[in-house]
């Protein structure tokens, strides 16, 4: 699942709505939407992330976040790590190995670690 789909799962449950009456409400299949929510689509059209955000209305804080986990729930990632330092590619194939066994905790921890690296660096 994706942080997307979790958030989107989430909604839902929240206001009681099943995948086939939001489905119908965006003129989309509930394969589609259940797809969505499992990452096994790709990252949804900023079109598709605007009807969500009118579908369920939310404002300000909350659709910005939406967009945001849109974003970042690509399910299929390639990282390219040619002309980089060895290092990265090291990082990149590692993490590509890894990741499956990883627990919720650690991926919390990875994540976070990685953002203020990435900070530190001005990346």
């Amino acid at each position: 699942m994706t942080p997307f789909g979790a958030k989107l799962r989430l909604l839902r449950a929240e206001r009681g709505v099943t995948l086939k009456e939001m489905a119908a409400a965006l003129a989309v299949t509930p394969t589609y939407l259940s797809a969505l929510e499992h990452g096994k689509r790709g990252l949804p059209t900023w079109y598709m992330v605007q009807r969500i955000i009118a579908y369920f209305n939310v404002i300000w804080d909350e659709a910005e976040e939406l967009q945001r986990l849109a974003e970042a729930s690509d399910p299929r990632v390639v990282v390219d790590t040619a002309g980089l330092e060895p290092e990265a590619t090291e990082l990149a194939n590692l993490l590509a190995a890894r990741i499956r066994g990883l627990s919720k905790a650690s991926l919390k921890d990875l994540t976070h670690r990685l953002r203020a690296a990435a900070a530190k660096d001005g990346a």
